[in-house]
């Protein structure tokens, strides 16, 4: 085993390249740092990568991107990295949700009035909860943009956090520890199936936990951002756009990544991180690196395993105490233009049997390809399914094959309520399970959408960016604000600014 240290400015190494990592690497290179980013995939991306076959291009995981309008935080490290946004289309609607037995979608639609009259029309009674959405939101947004840190572990964190506070953030302070449900019951809309499953299917996507559990203010964003001037957008090509730029921005500021690179432990001294051991897969050479930083783009559950014997006995106690988390499972299919319905949205959701899971292919989040952008070959079209899972099904499983098979018919069969598809004209037909996603992106598990969003893992009760491990950093969805690509590049902003301060 050898050892490099480096001897310019300070050395910053980032296990991850996926969007967190990338834009916290990204960035520190633009601000004069030294840095080294390690991904034992074969791109960059994590779940906001993508894959080719037979002329299709899919998008792994993530298929939508909020934060590219003006302010918006893509919009922001762009501007600063001086690159240019990616060509993108605003979702409108947003998503279009089936509820089982019905014909017609509840139309999550970008313009803020069309979509207060298709609640109205939808869920009759309703509006004095969307009023106190629309208000929570508004004054969280306004919160989130002025840069809180949370949640905060020193003072200069709580600084950032009070600099950002206004009379108007006070308002959302009562909500602190509520959760949906309880709110719909304040409202008498307890039992209003419609509408509690409609939010279920919402906020299973976005806070990884149902109605009852997600914490009230971080739902309302979530379900407020698909809306002007905020919205969901469609890029152009693929989700792999985002994170070409930001390497390219990160190599021409003198930055390096190294692809196929494993990070197998993070070595500490007297509490602070100083070194990582690294080993070339396609080589086999291991050796140490020294730093100044580490800046782990990982699951928390992942940082506890990098660290191993040097983790903090509280909190690798409290990650062993989270609840268990989602996998998912995901089929790709490659198909004829004619097999999508006219007017196809470009998200869909689909819930089968009120009985039924949220998952195992009882729901399932769709987005679809439309002409011309860069997804599928003229005349072809890309649909992508996913449906939450119990990842522990399929790492305990003999049967593996069988049940992937199994899944992968259950959902095309169901898919095909919606979509024409026939064996003339599905081209192609690809699969994967939490086992693909833990051996492609590393994810512990294989697991989705980092920490459900409950009371006591959201916001200002969540895991912070600055861990007990002096000089070590979390950034991606296990922190604040959550998953998407706009969540974990807030976090990796977050660690740059803390890493300079």
């Amino acid at each position: 085993m050898s050892s490099r240290t480096y001897s310019k400015a300070k050395r910053v190494v980032v296990i991850g390249a996926g969007i967190g990592g990338l834009t916290a690497a990204a960035l520190l290179a633009h601000r004069g740092y030294q840095v080294l980013v390690l991904d034992q995939a074969l791109v960059p991306g994590g779940c906001a990568s993508t894959f080719k076959r037979r002329g299709f291009t899919f998008d792994v995981g993530a298929t939508q991107v909020a934060g590219l309008e003006p302010g918006g935080i893509h919009h922001r490290i762009f501007a600063e990295l001086d690159i240019d946004l990616p060509e993108a289309t605003p979702c409108d609607p947003a998503c279009a949700v089936y509820l089982p037995g019905e014909t017609q979608p509840i139309s999550v639609w970008r313009d803020p009035d069309r979509w207060q009259a298709e609640r109205q029309r939808q869920f009759p009674g309703s509006e004095p909860f969307w009023q106190l959405m629309a208000d929570l939101f508004r004054y969280s947004w306004a919160f989130q943009s002025r840069d809180p840190v949370l949640p905060p572990r020193n003072l200069w964190d709580f600084g950032q956090l009070v600099q950002a506070v206004r009379l108007g953030t006070l308002f959302t302070l009562p909500h602190t520890f509520s959760t949906v449900g309880q709110v719909l019951r304040w409202y008498g809309l307890g039992s209003d199936r419609r509408l509690k499953t409609f939010l279920d299917l919402q906020l299973k996507l976005y806070s990884q936990v149902d109605a009852e559990d997600t914490a009230l203010l971080y739902a309302a964003t979530a379900l407020g951002v698909s809306q002007e001037p905020q919205g969901l957008y469609h890029l152009q090509g693929s989700m792999q756009v985002l994170s070409d730029r930001l390497v390219a921005s990160l190599e021409r500021d003198g930055g390096k990544l190294l692809m196929r690179h494993i990070v197998e432990q993070i070595y500490t001294e007297n509490g602070q991180a100083k070194a990582i051991a690294i080993r070339n897969q396609k080589t086999g050479e291991t050796w140490t690196e020294t730093t100044d930083h580490i800046v782990a783009n990982v699951t928390v559950q992942n940082l506890m395993q990098l660290l191993g014997t040097e983790a903090p006995k509280g909190y690798e106690r409290r990650v062993e105490k989270l609840p268990s988390a989602s996998g998912a499972f995901v089929v790709y299919l490659g198909v004829d233009q004619s097999a999508i319905p006219a007017d196809c949205p470009p998200h869909l959701q689909f819930l089968y049997d009120y009985d039924g899971p949220i998952g195992e292919n009882n729901s399932l989040f769709v987005s679809v390809s439309h002409p011309g952008d860069g997804r599928a070959p003229e005349g072809k079209a890309t649909v992508i399914a996913s449906s939450f899972t119990d990842p522990t099904i399929w790492s305990h499983c003999d049967n593996y094959e069988s049940l992937k098979q199994q899944y992968t018919e259950e959902a095309i069969a169901r898919l095909s309520q919606f979509f024409h598809l026939t064996p003339e004209n599905l081209v192609h037909i690809e699969a994967a399970t939490p086992r693909t996603f833990a051996h492609f992106t590393g994810r512990d598990r294989g697991i989705v959408g980092g920490i459900g969003q409950r009371i006591p893992t959201f916001g200002p009760f969540g895991f912070a960016n600055r861990t007990p491990v002096k000089h070590l950093w979390l950034v991606g969805d296990s922190t604040h604000p959550g998953e998407g690509t706009a969540g974990v590049s807030y976090s990796a902003l977050t660690v740059v600014r803390q890493i300079e301060a």
